[in-house]
Protein backbone atom coordinates (compact mmCIF):
# COMPACT_ATOMS: atom_id res chain seq x y z
CA UNK A 1 0.00 0.00 0.00
CA UNK A 2 1.40 3.21 -0.92
CA UNK A 3 0.13 6.09 1.63
CA UNK A 4 1.88 9.70 0.35
CA UNK A 5 2.10 12.57 2.55
CA UNK A 6 1.44 15.81 1.57
CA UNK A 7 1.18 19.56 3.47
CA UNK A 8 -0.02 23.14 1.45
CA UNK A 9 2.98 24.73 2.90
CA UNK A 10 6.76 23.92 4.64
CA UNK A 11 6.88 23.43 8.08
CA UNK A 12 3.09 22.20 8.60
CA UNK A 13 4.41 18.88 9.99
CA UNK A 14 4.08 16.69 7.02
CA UNK A 15 7.36 15.11 7.08
CA UNK A 16 7.05 14.38 11.29
CA UNK A 17 3.86 12.54 10.37
CA UNK A 18 5.56 10.85 7.30
CA UNK A 19 8.58 9.36 9.03
CA UNK A 20 7.06 8.32 12.16
CA UNK A 21 3.97 6.54 10.05
CA UNK A 22 6.44 5.20 8.29
CA UNK A 23 8.63 3.65 11.37
CA UNK A 24 5.08 2.40 13.08
CA UNK A 25 4.18 0.71 9.83
CA UNK A 26 7.53 -1.28 10.59
CA UNK A 27 7.59 -3.55 7.27
CA UNK A 28 8.14 -0.25 5.23
CA UNK A 29 9.26 1.84 3.01
CA UNK A 30 9.88 5.53 3.30
CA UNK A 31 10.10 7.44 0.15
CA UNK A 32 11.27 11.22 0.84
CA UNK A 33 10.33 13.03 -2.56
CA UNK A 34 10.43 16.52 -0.77
CA UNK A 35 14.00 16.79 -3.20
CA UNK A 36 14.48 19.93 -2.61
CA UNK A 37 14.47 19.53 1.01
CA UNK A 38 14.74 15.86 1.91
CA UNK A 39 15.03 16.33 5.60
CA UNK A 40 13.33 12.67 6.75
CA UNK A 41 16.38 11.31 7.12
CA UNK A 42 16.99 13.79 10.12
CA UNK A 43 15.19 11.46 12.37
CA UNK A 44 15.67 8.17 10.61
CA UNK A 45 19.48 8.28 10.11
CA UNK A 46 19.23 6.01 7.90
CA UNK A 47 22.72 3.57 6.75
CA UNK A 48 23.45 4.54 3.54
CA UNK A 49 24.63 1.73 1.14
CA UNK A 50 24.00 3.15 -2.33
CA UNK A 51 23.70 6.26 -4.24
CA UNK A 52 22.56 6.70 -7.95
CA UNK A 53 22.69 9.55 -10.22
CA UNK A 54 19.79 10.78 -12.11
CA UNK A 55 20.10 12.50 -15.20
CA UNK A 56 18.32 14.08 -17.63
CA UNK A 57 18.86 14.94 -21.54
CA UNK A 58 19.33 18.02 -22.96
CA UNK A 59 20.50 19.14 -26.49
CA UNK A 60 23.61 19.65 -27.47
CA UNK A 61 24.06 21.54 -31.23
CA UNK A 62 26.64 21.11 -33.27
CA UNK A 63 27.54 24.74 -34.48
CA UNK A 64 29.08 23.47 -37.69
CA UNK A 65 25.76 21.80 -39.15
CA UNK A 66 23.91 24.40 -37.91
CA UNK A 67 22.21 26.46 -40.59
CA UNK A 68 20.10 28.65 -38.38
CA UNK A 69 16.88 28.03 -39.77
CA UNK A 70 15.41 28.64 -36.43
CA UNK A 71 12.92 25.49 -36.11
CA UNK A 72 14.25 24.10 -32.91
CA UNK A 73 13.51 27.44 -31.36
CA UNK A 74 10.07 28.20 -32.83
CA UNK A 75 9.48 24.35 -31.73
CA UNK A 76 10.58 24.78 -27.64
CA UNK A 77 7.38 25.73 -25.96
CA UNK A 78 9.28 26.53 -22.90
CA UNK A 79 11.62 29.11 -24.64
CA UNK A 80 14.86 26.94 -23.76
CA UNK A 81 16.34 27.82 -27.22
CA UNK A 82 16.96 31.42 -28.23
CA UNK A 83 18.89 32.73 -31.24
CA UNK A 84 21.98 34.83 -30.64
CA UNK A 85 23.92 36.11 -33.83
CA UNK A 86 22.40 33.24 -36.19
CA UNK A 87 22.70 30.34 -33.86
CA UNK A 88 20.40 28.54 -31.32
CA UNK A 89 21.69 28.31 -27.83
CA UNK A 90 20.16 26.21 -24.70
CA UNK A 91 19.13 27.68 -21.55
CA UNK A 92 19.42 24.30 -19.46
CA UNK A 93 17.93 25.19 -16.62
CA UNK A 94 14.30 25.47 -18.16
CA UNK A 95 14.60 22.34 -20.54
CA UNK A 96 12.16 19.92 -20.45
CA UNK A 97 13.78 17.10 -21.62
CA UNK A 98 11.26 16.48 -24.53
CA UNK A 99 13.56 16.03 -27.53
CA UNK A 100 11.28 17.70 -30.08
CA UNK A 101 14.18 19.99 -31.15
CA UNK A 102 16.27 17.21 -32.23
CA UNK A 103 13.64 15.74 -33.76
CA UNK A 104 12.85 19.09 -36.11
CA UNK A 105 16.31 20.00 -36.89
CA UNK A 106 16.30 18.63 -40.47
CA UNK A 107 19.90 18.93 -40.80
CA UNK A 108 20.96 16.46 -37.56
CA UNK A 109 22.52 19.31 -35.94
CA UNK A 110 21.22 18.09 -32.72
CA UNK A 111 21.84 15.24 -30.09
CA UNK A 112 21.22 14.53 -26.36
CA UNK A 113 23.57 14.57 -23.93
CA UNK A 114 23.13 13.82 -20.48
CA UNK A 115 23.06 15.91 -17.47
CA UNK A 116 23.26 15.28 -13.87
CA UNK A 117 19.91 17.24 -11.87
CA UNK A 118 20.35 14.85 -8.59
CA UNK A 119 20.89 11.52 -6.89
CA UNK A 120 19.19 9.12 -5.16
CA UNK A 121 20.07 7.31 -2.10
CA UNK A 122 19.54 3.94 -0.72
CA UNK A 123 19.92 2.76 2.86
CA UNK A 124 17.83 1.43 5.66
CA UNK A 125 17.34 1.57 9.22
CA UNK A 126 19.17 -0.87 11.35
CA UNK A 127 22.32 -2.57 12.65
CA UNK A 128 22.53 -4.36 9.41
CA UNK A 129 22.55 -7.84 11.12
CA UNK A 130 19.05 -8.51 10.05
CA UNK A 131 18.09 -10.70 7.49
CA UNK A 132 15.99 -7.80 5.92
CA UNK A 133 15.87 -4.89 7.17
CA UNK A 134 12.26 -3.55 8.52
CA UNK A 135 12.66 0.01 7.06
CA UNK A 136 14.01 0.58 4.16
CA UNK A 137 14.82 4.07 2.68
CA UNK A 138 15.09 5.70 -0.39
CA UNK A 139 15.83 9.93 -0.69
CA UNK A 140 16.16 12.27 -3.46
CA UNK A 141 17.89 15.06 -3.54
CA UNK A 142 18.42 17.81 -6.23
CA UNK A 143 21.30 19.01 -7.11
CA UNK A 144 21.95 22.70 -6.01
CA UNK A 145 20.93 25.63 -8.71
CA UNK A 146 18.98 22.57 -10.19
CA UNK A 147 15.03 23.65 -10.89
CA UNK A 148 13.10 20.96 -12.03
CA UNK A 149 12.54 18.36 -9.34
CA UNK A 150 10.04 16.26 -10.96
CA UNK A 151 13.33 13.97 -12.66
CA UNK A 152 14.59 13.67 -8.82
CA UNK A 153 11.16 12.59 -7.52
CA UNK A 154 10.63 9.81 -10.83
CA UNK A 155 13.79 8.73 -9.77
CA UNK A 156 12.92 8.40 -6.23
CA UNK A 157 9.09 6.48 -6.98
CA UNK A 158 11.02 4.14 -9.56
CA UNK A 159 14.05 3.02 -6.81
CA UNK A 160 11.29 3.21 -3.77
CA UNK A 161 9.27 0.76 -5.97
CA UNK A 162 12.11 -1.49 -6.94
CA UNK A 163 12.57 -2.17 -2.77
CA UNK A 164 8.69 -2.67 -2.26
CA UNK A 165 8.26 -5.59 -5.08
CA UNK A 166 11.70 -7.26 -5.27
CA UNK A 167 11.30 -10.88 -6.94
CA UNK A 168 13.08 -11.77 -3.58
CA UNK A 169 10.47 -10.50 -1.40
CA UNK A 170 7.52 -11.59 -3.73
CA UNK A 171 5.59 -12.65 -0.63
CA UNK A 172 5.15 -9.97 1.77
CA UNK A 173 5.07 -7.29 -0.65
CA UNK A 174 1.47 -7.04 -0.80
CA UNK A 175 1.58 -6.06 2.64
CA UNK A 176 4.24 -3.85 2.31
CA UNK A 177 3.56 0.18 3.28
CA UNK A 178 5.23 3.01 1.35
CA UNK A 179 4.83 6.21 2.18
CA UNK A 180 5.74 8.73 0.69
CA UNK A 181 6.85 12.23 1.67
CA UNK A 182 5.52 14.50 -1.02
CA UNK A 183 6.61 18.36 -1.23
CA UNK A 184 5.07 20.80 0.39
CA UNK A 185 2.40 22.87 -2.04
CA UNK A 186 0.34 21.70 -5.02
CA UNK A 187 3.52 22.17 -7.86
CA UNK A 188 4.28 19.36 -10.37
CA UNK A 189 6.47 18.03 -7.99
CA UNK A 190 3.13 17.14 -5.66
CA UNK A 191 1.15 15.92 -8.38
CA UNK A 192 3.98 13.82 -9.15
CA UNK A 193 4.62 12.52 -6.00
CA UNK A 194 1.09 12.02 -5.05
CA UNK A 195 -0.25 10.10 -8.50
CA UNK A 196 0.04 6.83 -8.09
CA UNK A 197 -0.67 6.16 -4.22
CA UNK A 198 -3.40 4.53 -2.87
CA UNK A 199 -4.15 6.64 -0.14
CA UNK A 200 -3.31 10.33 0.55
CA UNK A 201 -3.13 11.92 4.13
CA UNK A 202 -3.12 15.85 4.36
CA UNK A 203 -1.46 17.39 7.57
CA UNK A 204 -3.17 20.01 7.99
CA UNK A 205 -2.51 23.35 11.00
CA UNK A 206 -5.99 24.36 12.36
CA UNK A 207 -4.99 28.54 11.52
CA UNK A 208 -6.56 30.35 8.14
CA UNK A 209 -3.41 30.03 6.98
CA UNK A 210 -3.01 26.73 6.85
CA UNK A 211 -6.91 25.99 6.25
CA UNK A 212 -6.51 28.03 3.20
CA UNK A 213 -3.70 26.02 1.97
CA UNK A 214 -5.57 23.03 2.08
CA UNK A 215 -8.22 23.62 0.35
CA UNK A 216 -5.67 23.74 -2.28
CA UNK A 217 -4.12 20.75 -2.04
CA UNK A 218 -7.48 18.62 -0.94
CA UNK A 219 -8.48 18.62 -5.10
CA UNK A 220 -5.11 17.38 -5.89
CA UNK A 221 -6.18 13.40 -4.78
CA UNK A 222 -9.96 14.06 -5.70
CA UNK A 223 -9.25 14.87 -9.06
CA UNK A 224 -6.85 11.94 -9.17
CA UNK A 225 -9.42 9.51 -7.59
CA UNK A 226 -7.06 8.70 -5.14
CA UNK A 227 -9.35 8.15 -1.27
CA UNK A 228 -7.45 10.91 1.09
CA UNK A 229 -8.18 11.75 4.82
CA UNK A 230 -7.01 15.03 7.52
CA UNK A 231 -4.24 14.73 10.42
CA UNK A 232 -4.67 17.80 12.04
CA UNK A 233 -1.23 18.82 13.54
CA UNK A 234 -0.36 21.61 16.25
CA UNK A 235 -3.98 20.68 17.12
CA UNK A 236 -5.20 23.16 20.08
CA UNK A 237 -8.63 25.25 19.92
CA UNK A 238 -10.41 23.97 17.02
CA UNK A 239 -10.34 25.97 13.98
CA UNK A 240 -14.52 26.29 13.13
CA UNK A 241 -13.97 26.74 9.02
CA UNK A 242 -11.62 23.83 8.63
CA UNK A 243 -13.86 21.19 10.70
CA UNK A 244 -16.95 23.04 8.74
CA UNK A 245 -15.25 22.14 5.49
CA UNK A 246 -14.15 18.62 5.97
CA UNK A 247 -17.54 17.86 7.70
CA UNK A 248 -19.04 19.41 4.12
CA UNK A 249 -17.02 17.86 1.69
CA UNK A 250 -16.68 14.34 3.63
CA UNK A 251 -12.93 13.96 4.13
CA UNK A 252 -12.86 12.47 7.40
CA UNK A 253 -10.35 13.74 9.77
CA UNK A 254 -8.24 10.75 11.17
CA UNK A 255 -6.07 11.80 14.08
CA UNK A 256 -5.45 15.05 15.92
CA UNK A 257 -1.54 15.64 17.26
CA UNK A 258 -1.65 18.29 20.10
CA UNK A 259 0.13 21.18 20.11
CA UNK A 260 2.81 20.49 23.27
CA UNK A 261 5.95 22.00 23.60
CA UNK A 262 7.72 18.54 24.90
CA UNK A 263 7.14 17.30 21.34
CA UNK A 264 8.45 20.50 19.84
CA UNK A 265 11.97 19.31 22.05
CA UNK A 266 11.27 15.96 20.79
CA UNK A 267 11.88 16.96 17.28
CA UNK A 268 14.66 19.54 17.71
CA UNK A 269 16.66 16.62 19.03
CA UNK A 270 16.25 14.76 16.07
CA UNK A 271 14.27 12.32 17.77
CA UNK A 272 11.41 9.99 16.35
CA UNK A 273 8.32 10.67 18.04
CA UNK A 274 6.91 7.29 18.31
CA UNK A 275 10.16 5.92 20.06
CA UNK A 276 9.84 9.01 22.86
CA UNK A 277 5.89 9.32 23.49
CA UNK A 278 3.42 6.09 24.27
CA UNK A 279 0.84 8.61 23.63
CA UNK A 280 1.82 9.13 20.51
CA UNK A 281 2.97 5.86 19.85
CA UNK A 282 -0.74 4.65 20.22
CA UNK A 283 -1.91 7.27 17.73
CA UNK A 284 -0.01 6.35 14.76
CA UNK A 285 -0.80 2.99 15.33
CA UNK A 286 -4.51 4.11 15.32
CA UNK A 287 -3.52 6.11 12.05
CA UNK A 288 -2.28 3.64 9.99
CA UNK A 289 -4.57 0.92 11.41
CA UNK A 290 -7.56 3.59 9.84
CA UNK A 291 -5.51 4.28 6.40
CA UNK A 292 -4.94 0.74 6.21
CA UNK A 293 -9.24 0.13 7.22
CA UNK A 294 -9.85 2.53 3.96
CA UNK A 295 -9.63 5.84 5.78
CA UNK A 296 -12.60 5.15 8.18
CA UNK A 297 -12.04 7.39 11.65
Amino acid sequence: MKISVVSGKGGTGKTFVAVNLAVTAQDAVYMDCDVEEPNGRLFLKPNVTRELPVHILVPHIDSVRCTGCRKCVSFCRFNALAMVKGKPILFPEICHSCGGCSLVCPVGAISERPLQVGAVQLGYVGSGKETRPSLRIVTGVLSIGKVSAVPVVKATLDAGAALSYDDAQADVASQMVSVIDCPPGSGCSVLESVAGSDFCLMVVEPTAFGFHNFRMIEQIPKQLGIPCAVVINKDGEPYAPLEAYCAEHSVPILARIPYREDLTVILSEGTLAVKADRELARLFEQLLRAIVDGGEA
